[in-house]
């Protein structure tokens, strides 16, 4: 915002006062603190301070900062304002034919989220990665359910991505020597059992995984049996080698279990890990049926918004539950 410094002139005229009665002083004449110059220095000051909260009040708004509002829909809160520009791959052709997209499946974990979207989004940038990220929020009243929130980023992430990362809100890579590229052979488990924090065991395949659209397809996509924290990722890797896939792993990364840095606090936070009605049976079972084919779910809307800076799309979802299949998918 810019400010002329040219002001209209004012113009006095001398008038005969030699025959009035003199006037006694006006209030603004006794009080120096109260002169047209004093004046026009506070004006120009309350002008300046405007200025500043106005930009502030934009910063704050622009950067998308959740953490401010308490949401009672379960809607991530937004301010509009434009994307702000930063490097972007969309101008550079060397930055490789592919596009990644990043699915984020979420739900009240506003914190991590802040931390991660504009995190991810610098690192992706400096690995040369083109890539979009999209926040799956899940706003329904049943039980968080990971598995169909991934169904429903890879069917919403459109036709300008062909490769997606499954990957938690909570996991941030600090080695950058991670390849995050196009898994053309094959699904890339980047958060192997070898470097993730906290899982070891030979079969884990969540964290961060990436697959191409084709794969993830040929997979049916991932159970949308799975409501609560759990054991999709292990069902999925049965989908794996049902579908002839070879998983690969990262190889000649040094930093071991420093690899990652995991945010998540499980003393502040506490995962959902009940079993309620058959659950407890059923979790270990293949589902040989379900999946992108059986996904049901209702697009409440679909927002472009920036956090520090970071480009995201926010897939504002909610989810629904065949209670006579799943009845697990409720809390008794």
């Amino acid at each position: 915002m810019m400010y002329s410094s040219r002001r209209k002139p004012v113009l006095y005229f001398k008038e005969d006062r030699r025959n009035e009665t003199p006037k006694a002083p006006r209030p603004e004449e006794r009080n120096p603190f109260c002169s047209e110059k004093c004046t026009v220095y506070k004006l120009f000051g309350l002008c300046v301070v405007l200025v500043l909260v106005s930009l502030l009040w934009l910063q704050l708004s622009c950067t998308g900062d959740m953490s401010r509002v308490v949401v009672d829909d379960g809607r991530i809160p937004h301010q509009p304002c434009p994307l702000e520009r930063q490097a972007s791959a969309a101008d550079d052709p060397s930055w490789g034919p592919h596009k990644l997209a990043l699915l984020i499946p979420f739900r009240e974990r506003f914190e991590e989220l802040l931390v991660f979207v504009p995190f991810m989004h610098t690192f992706l940038n400096n690995k040369k990665i083109l890539h979009k990220i999209f926040v799956i929020n899940q706003m329904d009243h049943y039980r968080f359910n990971r598995a169909s929130l991934i169904n429903v980023g890879y069917t919403e992430s459109g036709n300008d991505t062909d490769y997606i990362a499954m990957h938690d809100v909570d996991l941030l890579p600090l080695n950058e020597a991670l390849d995050y590229g196009f898994p053309e052979e094959g699904p890339f488990h980047v958060a192997s059992p070898e470097l993730h924090p906290l899982y070891h065991y030979k079969a884990y395949v969540g964290g961060i995984l990436l697959l191409t659209k084709q794969h993830y397809h040929m997979c049916n996509g991932m159970s949308n049996r799975f409501w609560g924290w759990g054991r999709e990722d292990d069902e999925f890797y049965r989908r794996l080698r049902t579908a002839g896939l070879q998983l690969f792993r990262p190889s000649g990364i040094k930093t071991g279990y420093k690899t990652f840095r995991h945010i998540h606090d499980p003393a502040w936070r506490k995962r959902d890990q009940k079993r309620v009605a058959a659950q407890k049976q059923e979790q270990f079972k293949v589902d040989p049926e379900g999946g992108l084919t059986n996904l049901q779910y209702k697009l409440e809307s679909r927002q472009e918004l920036t956090i520090s800076g970071a480009p995201v799309t926010v897939l504002n979802t909610k989810l629904e539950c065949d209670t006579d299949k799943t009845p697990w998918c409720l809390l008794n």
